[in-house]
């Protein structure tokens, strides 16, 4: 896949694991990254027969040990530049979709690899490195429970 000047692009998914509080605050689980160690959401590349919202829910189990429901519409996207094993880089887009998290499984796939944190959106946008997503994530802050593609993940009443 190319954009207008050519350029490559890759095509990813992440889910944005969150939870509220008892007080209604959101909380968004982040995963440090396996290279660098910087703070990412589950993501990889689409897997083959796989819808793209199945695939991040992959993703968010293997990385971040989180089950839960995800939304089957993106709530954005963001881009990046992915360096790859042989030092090359390509540009890709994320496609990122909701994911309502019901546990974190004390062991998973990744647990040696990656650490695990909830932030408030606020707090995930100020130590994300890509500057539409941390765009998404504030503007998550205090409108994520209006948002017609995470509604449907509640099973009662949005707060």
């Amino acid at each position: 896949m190319a954009d207008g000047d050519g350029q490559v692009i890759g095509d990813q998914i992440a889910a944005l694991p969150m939870r509220w509080d008892n007080k209604g605050k959101l909380w968004v689980l982040m995963v440090t990254s396996r290279d660098t160690g910087r703070w990412v959401m589950p993501k990889g590349w689409r897997i083959d027969g796989k819808k793209p919202w199945k695939a991040a829910g992959i993703e968010a189990l293997e990385e971040a040990g989180a089950v839960g429901r995800i939304g089957r519409k993106e709530i954005g996207q963001y881009h990046y530049d992915k360096r790859l094993d042989d030092g090359g880089s390509v540009w890709c887009r994320v496609r990122v979709y909701p994911m309502l998290v019901e546990k974190l499984l004390p062991r998973w796939k990744e647990r040696r690899e990656r650490k695990r944190h909830w932030f408030t959106p606020h707090q995930a946008a100020k130590r994300v490195m890509e500057p539409e997503l941390a765009e998404l994530l504030r503007h998550l802050e205090n409108e994520a429970h209006k948002r017609p593609e995470i509604r449907p993940l509640y099973k009662v009443k949005a707060p």
